[in-house]
């Protein structure tokens, strides 16, 4: 794995960074297989429970590499993310701007802490492209007039327009942005891991769970190690099972 994705683990949470600042963290062919084989091997690991995602510099990501696409460049390492997602927990902290396939990143991850001074959009269209990572989904996460608005024009809203239909969490102070996401991406990972991913399954379902989805969490170890610990008056140690 090359130096364009860093990766640093804070307690339970594992942090990535986009690192080509000197490209505003745009998406080439070789930081999309990345963050990819980040997020599969987070997914992956019992002691990761919660991700977070941010970019070096002053840009989340500006969307995807267009000089890399003009050779001819492969961009599809990421769909499985922006459709499928992980059971793990994501935060996205926009340090910055977040353009095109960057604010597909931002949409396919769970909660987001954005900048103060931070743009999102979907400029595609303005590259004679359309949103082919997620973005055509927005109507589900906003109001269809704000979706095709964002979509039609290719023009950007705030941070704090974002956090009114309901696309951000919080937005803070630039320098505070990878403090926050952190502290909440450590809220997350403290919790059951088991009783997490499946309240994020179902949520992003939109549904009930089903009698053996039930079971599976209710009848775990972790959840009686959640009530012992309730009862006892002491932190849980979970298991994840």
């Amino acid at each position: 794995m090359s130096d364009v994705v860093l990766t640093e683990r804070v307690g339970n949470v594992l942090v990535a960074t986009l690192n080509r600042p000197e490209a505003r963290n745009a998406l080439s062919p070789g930081l999309i297989d990345d963050l990819s084989d980040v997020l599969r091997s987070a997914d992956a690991d019992p002691e990761v429970r919660a991700v977070v995602v941010t970019g070096a510099g002053t840009v989340f990501c500006a969307g995807m590499d267009l000089k890399a696409f003009t050779k001819g460049g492969k961009f599809d390492g990421l769909v499985w993310f922006f459709r499928e997602g992980i059971a793990t927990p994501v935060v996205a902290a926009l340090n910055g701007s977040a353009m095109g396939g960057g604010f597909e990143l931002m949409l396919a991850c769970d909660l987001v802490v954005a900048a103060e001074g931070a743009k999102l959009g979907m400029s595609e269209v303005k590259r004679g492209l359309f949103a082919a990572g997620g973005g055509t989904t927005l109507a589900s996460r906003a109001p269809l007039s704000v979706a095709l608005e964002m979509g039609l024009t290719g023009d950007p809203v705030t941070a704090a327009q974002a956090r009114e239909f309901g696309l951000v969490n919080r937005v803070v102070p630039a320098d505070q942005v990878l403090t926050e996401a952190l502290a909440l991406a450590s809220r997350i990972a403290e919790n059951g891991p088991l009783g997490v991913a499946m309240t994020k399954k179902l949520m992003r379902e939109r549904r009930w769970g089903e009698p053996e989805e039930v079971t599976a969490v209710f009848r775990s170890a972790d959840a009686t190690e959640g009530a012992r610990a309730f009862a006892e008056r002491r932190p849980p140690v979970w298991t994840g099972a």
